[in-house]
């Protein structure tokens, strides 16, 4: 898509640290990391969304992304990673993208999750989980 950051590291338009392109997905350090080698996996095409993805794609461009946080944990000596994405609130590049964090014990990462709450009670709970199902059930 013709402006898309993504799109343009994609076509090799754009300059990238890239760690991973085939026909499908283009890896690269994120320019602004969280840690040393956060990595973005994007998919080759332009796909705004996660909701967006064919249905067809998912399965290998999560194979992928399964394969690089293997590779980032082994190659910057991390006790695991963190693996996220938005869609659309807090998505700084309308192009789906998985990133693909290191982290250790200690690393100081807090609050990527936010303030957390809770429910104000179990109908409460239900409610929501009905809403979710029946639009699940719709979809």
């Amino acid at each position: 898509m013709e402006g898309c950051l993504f799109c343009e590291i994609a076509a090799g338009a754009r300059p990238a640290w890239l760690v991973h392109a085939d026909d499908t997905v283009v890896a690269f350090l994120d320019t602004r990391p969280v840690f040393p080698g956060h990595v973005l996996v994007v998919p080759r095409e332009h796909v705004p969304t996660l909701h967006d993805l064919p249905t067809g794609a998912v399965g290998g461009y999560f194979q992928q992304v399964q394969r690089i946080a293997g590779a980032v944990e082994s190659a910057m000596s991390a006790q695991g990673t963190f693996v996220a994405l938005n869609n659309k609130i807090s998505q700084s590049v309308p192009h789906l993208h998985t990133h693909v964090v290191p982290r250790s014990k200690g690393d100081g990462l807090r609050g990527f999750f936010w303030p957390r709450t809770k429910y104000a009670d179990d109908a409460q709970a239900r409610s929501h989980a009905d809403a979710i199902a029946a639009a699940l059930a719709e979809a």
